[in-house]
């Protein structure tokens, strides 16, 4: 879902007057690696010297393009954060809490000195559970905060996305994914052991002395939880994650948990109806509630609010967790600096006060402009393949029309901020402020229940580096800070600019035809407006891409999952080959010149190409195999072009070339 690279002709006023200026073609040739051809390794030829000579920080698991703009906007919003911090604020204001946040947070010294006193009322309230109710009431009233076995996820009904209602979604684990408990890879093997380390640390640094042993009873319990669990692949399936049900029904289908208890402790207490993403996962869960010991289940939830915590618990507590999930699960060398880790902890705390100032400094009015119209070339093109496709018919070609010319953009920055006055933040309270803070936005997610959708709301802030696409409002979201240099390059040539940005705008669009968004229609309704010839059509394409990501392995042992990663990959393969598409009808059936030695459509190829720079270190790469449904970044570059007949005519591919595929083996979904 991410946003990468957008790269725009110029448009520069000066001085009131329009002045003329000769493009460069905006790529970066020094990444070029000429000991590789395109027709081999697209990827490469693009990026190579780059990936030879970019050693990735010390204090990141993954670094390129996407990774510099991130660094850029933590480091603008550092410098709003600090402003602040040294500002005499009123008090109460949203001014004075992003400062005293952001000032609680970065004192260590305090932090240290205070120690674990200020979580003696959680440790005594998770003490002083003496039945399953209570446990329920417990994983309710931290909701927000602390994770539990069971999550309260509030938005919009898939069936009347205009109302939102809550859902039960299973949750509760502390390694990245179930496989982490289950795999039998050394690699997994690994992350087993660094976990169970740390699960004795937190209970050892708490003052456990049978930190061991307690930690292996947690470890075998969440082992337990990650059996019963549903994968990645049926989690994000929306046809099977859509259960709806009354709370008397889940309380029938699941007994052992006190459901009503639980929600009423989440501050929803009164359900008409709410969907159980996962049902047997739900009926394990409550199996589970009433064989397992309560002690265990309080060592259990003991583990989870240290875990919760760390990040501003004394550095014992720190240092265990960036051993854990730094070092040992991604592969950082180093932790990142305090400050950074302030300003994430912000974005989700106060993010959207942050971002109005944000957008005021950092967003020029032109960049929204510019943005309007690539989205709306690539809408065109959009609807003209529609039109052109051959496995479809024309009563779904309708329907598919229709939707999309429902689509809502958004981009750069909410019209209606999120009001904070509700918002507790104290100086020097720095696990006081995270505690609020979640609460807060779990409460205010609360109260939305059984109301109408805010159309207004935006689920990324201004400042972060990314963009989606939401089903259930048949939107796509480019927030601002993914709007810049280097990735938003007002200065550059528009095939590079179509090639990357035309093909991430294409992307976003692309996920409402996806395997999961095409069965959402254009009003955000999760319904079949497909033909059943036609979804056959469209399954067995998706199977095809699905069949050729599956031979791709990035780590030996470690291949891709091609039905895990199919919406993204069928968002990059139609997203590339509408972005082509626009290129060459902005073109008006002239040819554009050759810049920097490169014809137009070779710059399109490379700027789409150099939009994925990016290396992983391999702890970190595993993690995404497993968890993630994006492929990695050189492979999404190399898997998408494979099937544009384009790529093979730019570049004269033949068979023996790494990257030719026969014409007829060519796969083409939108």
């Amino acid at each position: 879902m991410r946003l990468r690279t957008l790269v725009m002709a110029v448009l520069l006023m000066h001085a009131g007057l329009a002045c003329a200026q000769t493009l460069g073609s905006g790529i970066d040739r020094s990444g070029f690696d000429a000991s590789v051809r395109p027709q081999d390794d697209l990827f490469l030829a693009a990026n190579g010297q780059w990936v030879k000579n970019t050693p990735i920080p010390p204090d990141k698991s993954a670094y390129g393009l996407f990774q510099e703009l991130g660094d850029r906007a933590d480091a603008r919003v550092r410098a709003i954060c600090e402003e602040l911090g040294r500002s005499s604020a009123t008090p109460g204001s949203v001014e004075q809490k992003v400062g005293a946040y952001y000032r609680s947070y970065l004192d260590v010294a305090a932090i240290d000195a205070v120690g674990l006193a200020p979580l003696a009322p959680a440790l005594a309230e998770i003490d002083a559970i003496t039945s399953q109710a209570g446990l329920a009431e417990l994983w309710g009233r931290w909701q927000g905060v602390v994770s539990a076995p069971i999550t309260a996820a509030v938005g919009a009904d898939p069936k009347e996305p205009r109302i939102n209602r809550v859902a039960a979604v299973q949750s509760g684990l502390g390694l990245p994914d179930r496989a982490y408990y289950l795999d039998g890879k050394d690699s997994f093997v690994r992350a087993r052991a660094a976990y169970l380390v740390y699960l004795e640390t937190l209970l050892r640094l708490s003052g456990d002395d049978r930190a061991a042993a307690h930690a292996q009873a947690v470890m075998a319990l969440e082992t337990e939880l990650a059996r019963v669990q549903w994968n990645k692949i049926d989690s994000q399936d929306a046809l099977k994650t859509y259960n709806p049900m009354t709370l008397p029904a889940l309380a029938r289908r699941a007994p052992g948990l006190d459901w009503a208890a639980y929600f009423r402790a989440a501050a929803i207490p009164t359900i008409d109806r709410l969907s159980v993403q996962q049902p047997s996962y739900a009926t394990a869960l409550g199996r589970l509630v009433q064989r397992t010991p309560l002690a265990t289940w309080q060592l259990y939830q003991r583990v989870r609010l240290l875990d919760a915590s760390a990040s501003v618990l004394p550095k014992p507590w720190r240092e265990a967790q960036f051993a854990l999930r730094g070092k040992a699960l991604r592969g950082q060398e180093q932790d990142k600096p305090r400050w950074q880790h302030a300003t994430a902890a912000i974005d989700v705390a106060l993010g959207e006060a942050v971002g109005q100032v944000y957008v005021a400094r950092h967003f020029p009015p032109e960049a929204k402009r510019r943005m309007q119209e690539l989205v709306a070339n690539l809408f065109t093109a959009y609807g003209q393949s529609i039109d052109k496709l051959a496995w479809m018919t024309p009563s779904t070609k309708r329907r598919a029309r229709d939707k999309l010319g429902k689509y809502l953009v958004k981009i750069g920055y909410p019209d209606v901020w999120r009001d904070y006055a509700a918002l507790e933040v104290g100086d020097g309270d720095a696990w006081g402020n995270l505690v609020r803070a979640g609460r807060f936005e779990h409460e205010r997610l609360a109260r939305q229940v059984g109301l109408p959708v805010d159309r207004n709301e935006w689920y990324m802030t201004p400042q972060t580096v990314n963009a989606y696409y939401n089903p259930s409002a048949n939107e796509i979201v480019f927030p601002a800070a993914i709007l810049d240099a280097p990735l938003f390059d007002m200065n550059a040539d528009d095939a590079v600019n179509y090639g990357a940005t035309g093909a991430t705008i294409g992307h976003e669009i692309s996920h409402g035809f996806d395997d999961q968004g095409s069965q959402y229609d254009g009003d955000g309704k999760l319904q079949n407006w497909w033909t059943r010839a036609d979804r056959k059509a469209f399954d067995a394409l998706g199977a095809r891409l699905a069949k050729q990501f599956d031979a791709y392995e990035p780590v030996p042992g470690h291949k891709v999952n091609g039905r895990l990663t199919l919406g993204e990959n069928i968002a990059d393969l139609s997203g590339l080959e509408i972005a082509y598409k626009a290129w060459r009808l902005s073109l008006k059936g002239k040819e554009p010149p050759v810049i920097d030695g490169l014809t137009g459509d070779q710059r399109f190829f490379m700027g789409w190409s150099i939009s994925w720079r990016e290396k992983m270190r391999d702890a970190r790469l595993i993690e995404q195999l497993i968890s993630d449904p994006h492929a990695p970044a050189d492979t999404r570059a190399n898997g998408s072009v494979v099937n544009l007949d384009a790529f093979h005519e730019t570049f004269g591919t033949r068979p023996g070339d790494r990257l030719y595929k026969p014409r007829d083996q060519r796969i083409r979904i939108w």
